[in-house]
């Protein structure tokens, strides 16, 4: 197959992104032979904006449960109703704009590389220096090219591999990449980074709380993904899981416990409290010493290793909070960090 012949349709989701959304639309514009929107359950008019520019839009039933997979589930849906021939998909999340080449740049090479069923770039934090959490993001996404265990959620995907493995699992509030990657190789597939810009995401996160509700988040993706697939040979997020809950819940309780008791002077107690505040600085260090490798400026470093090492308590509460619902069979409900601003916008996605 040549690139000339290679159909690529784009799903976009999202909901209220407001300006994020006309700026992902606009940088799509003639890029793909079909573009289909979803919008699950918008007020600031993203609907008719996309329906101005030609973009077919799919408006979510939200009388259901919300999931970035089950939106994407339904444009692709939507993409093979209406172009049945594309041969790649590009999911893209309403928050990113698409960096000029990149569709041209995957196209290329899912056409030279008939093994690859996926391929992802590097993702971009559009306003790094807005704040620390939107520094922290941008380093997150800054991983390894060549041949990778898996994606985040702008990535361009094979058509035949996605349905081949039935797509996202719709139940997931978050992590559900990972997920169907790990799908996606046990079917044979290969899943590729290219060295090359893919999009630019606009996070727009200014405050604690907002940092804390997503590292809770991914303490349940964590959970959630080793609960479904932590039983295969690969032991899918079973390391996380495990450094969530022992540095999260375990250390953090022990540490209190021990601070607690210290008030009689016991020495063996402050001897516990010294080891397992070490224990904290020797995790700080390594993850420290791992982004000076990595290239990371020293001030970036401390950075990432200080959230790195924070975020394990919200991850840990993210745990409790998938295996309280599981116990409860309750459904878990989407975790957001994107609150109301004052300009009216509401975005929902990482």
């Amino acid at each position: 197959m040549t690139t000339d012949s290679s159909q690529v349709g784009v799903v976009v989701i999202g909901r209220n992104e407001g300006e994020r959304l006309r700026r992902c639309l606009r940088s799509l514009a003639g890029r793909a032979e079909r573009i289909v929107y979803v919008d699950s359950g918008s007020a600031d008019g993203s609907v008719e904006f996309a329906r101005s520019m030609g973009v077919e839009a799919v408006e979510l039933d939200m009388s259901k449960p919300f999931t970035m997979a089950r939106g994407r589930n339904a444009g692709f849906a939507r993409l093979l109703q209406t172009q049945p021939d594309t041969d790649y998909v590009q999911f893209v999340d309403g928050d990113c704009e698409v960096v000029a080449g990149w569709i041209e740049s995957a196209r290329r090479a899912l056409d030279e590389r008939s093994k690859v069923v996926a391929v992802a770039g590097r993702r971009r934090e559009r306003f790094p220096e807005a704040s620390i959490y939107n520094r922290l993001c941008d380093m997150e996404w800054d991983g390894p090219t060549g041949e990778v265990r898996s994606t985040g959620g702008d990535v361009m995907m094979r058509v035949a591999a996605f349905r081949q493995v039935g797509g996202f699992n719709e139940r997931m509030i978050a992590g559900e990449e990972p997920e169907l990657c790990v799908r996606l190789r046990a079917d044979g597939g290969k899943i590729l980074r290219l060295p090359a810009e893919m999009t630019r995401h606009d996070a727009a996160m200014t405050r604690f709380g907002q940092w804390w509700r997503r590292a809770t988040r991914g303490g349940h993706a964590y959970a959630e993904g080793a609960a479904l697939r932590g039983h295969t040979s690969e032991r899918h997020k079973l390391r996380q899981v495990h450094s969530a809950l022992f540095w999260g819940l375990l250390v953090p309780t022990a540490l209190s416990a021990a601070v607690v008791t210290a008030l009689v002077a016991t020495p063996w107690v402050a001897a516990a409290v010294a080891i397992l505040v070490c224990g904290y600085l020797q995790l700080l260090l390594r993850v420290y010493w791992h982004r000076r490798r990595h290239g990371d400026a020293a001030r970036h470093a401390w950075l990432y290793a200080c959230l790195c090492v924070l975020g394990k308590c919200p991850q840990g509460l993210g745990l409790v909070r998938f295996w309280w619902n599981r116990l409860r069979r309750h459904p878990s409900h989407l975790i957001e960090y994107k609150t109301l601003e004052p300009d009216g916008e509401l975005g929902v996605h990482a």
